[in-house]
C-alpha cells in the first residue's frame, strides 16, 4: 500500500486527486492541504511514501518544498504549466502530471510509485504505518508481536506499547511480510518472535496468543519446518 498526501493551493485540483485516488486500490490518500507549510508540518509526524505536489503555489513553491523532503519520500508534481517539467525532473521527481490529467494518466504515475517502492532495499519493508487517533504511527515489525481484531478495530501489540486502528485484519494481513502468520480468525502473530509453539497457543516474551483448531495444522507446520 502506498501512503500519500496531496498539496495544492486549489481546492478543485485536490478534489480531482481525491477522486482519482479513491479508484486506485493500492493507494491511500491520507490527507490533503491547500497550504504548503501546513503540509510540511504534517509530514514531520506523519511520514508518507508519496506526495502529489503542485509547483506554482504562494509563499513556498512545490519545487522549494520538495528540496526539504526526506530522500525516501517520492514526489509526483502536478501543475498547469509545462515549463516546469524540466525543473521538476532535475529534482528527481518520480513523475510530472500536467493538468488537467485523467484517471489513466494518474494511475500510470501511481504504478511508477508502486514499482519504485518494490525496488527499494528491504529495510523499507521493516515497518508499517498504523493509522491511529494521533495520526500515522510507525510500527516496526521487529517489535510487533501480534495484531488482534476486536469488532471494527485492530490492536497492534508491540514490545512496549499497544496501538489501536480502525481497520480490518484482512487489510492488515496484506501489508505484513510472510513471517506473520494467521493463528486465529482474530489474530495474526509474528512467528520470528515466538519463544514456544504449543498446539493451542504461541508464547512470545511471556505473552500467550491463541491458536484455533482451523489454523492449527498451518501454524504447527510453520514451526516444524523452521
Amino acid at each position: 500500500m502506498i501512503h500519500a498526501i496531496a498539496i495544492d493551493d486549489e481546492n478543485m485540483a485536490l478534489e480531482v486527486i481525491k477522486s482519482h485516488a479513491s479508484k486506485v486500490p493500492f493507494l491511500e490518500l491520507t490527507a490533503t492541504f491547500t497550504n504548503a507549510v501546513e503540509g510540511l508540518e504534517y509530514l514531520r509526524s506523519n511520514p508518507v511514501d508519496l506526495i502529489f505536489l503542485d509547483i506554482n503555489m504562494p509563499d513556498i513553491s512545490g519545487v522549494e518544498l520538495a528540496a526539504l523532503l526526506p530522500k525516501e519520500t517520492q514526489v509526483i508534481f502536478t501543475t498547469a504549466y509545462s515549463d516546469y517539467a524540466v525543473q521538476g525532473f532535475e529534482l528527481d521527481a518520480l513523475d510530472y502530471l500536467l493538468k488537467p490529467f485523467n484517471l489513466v494518466r494518474f494511475l500510470k504515475a501511481c504504478q511508477k510509485a508502486q514499482e519504485w517502492l518494490e525496488l527499494q532495499p528491504s529495510n523499507r519493508q521493516q515497518f508499517i504505518y498504523v493509522k491511529t487517533s494521533q495520526g500515522q504511527v510507525k510500527a516496526k515489525f521487529k517489535d510487533l508481536f501480534c495484531c488482534e481484531a476486536t469488532g471494527n478495530y485492530v490492536t497492534f501489540h508491540l514490545r512496549n506499547e499497544k496501538m489501536m486502528s480502525r481497520i480490518t485484519l484482512a487489510e492488515i494481513e496484506k501489508e505484513l511480510p510472510s513471517s506473520f502468520i494467521r493463528t486465529h480468525r482474530s489474530y495474526i502473530v509474528n512467528s520470528e518472535l515466538v519463544d514456544k509453539a504449543e498446539r493451542h497457543q504461541l508464547i512470545l516474551e511471556g505473552q500467550s496468543f491463541p491458536v484455533s483448531l482451523s489454523f492449527m495444522d498451518q501454524v504447527m507446520g510453520k514451526f516444524d519446518n523452521s
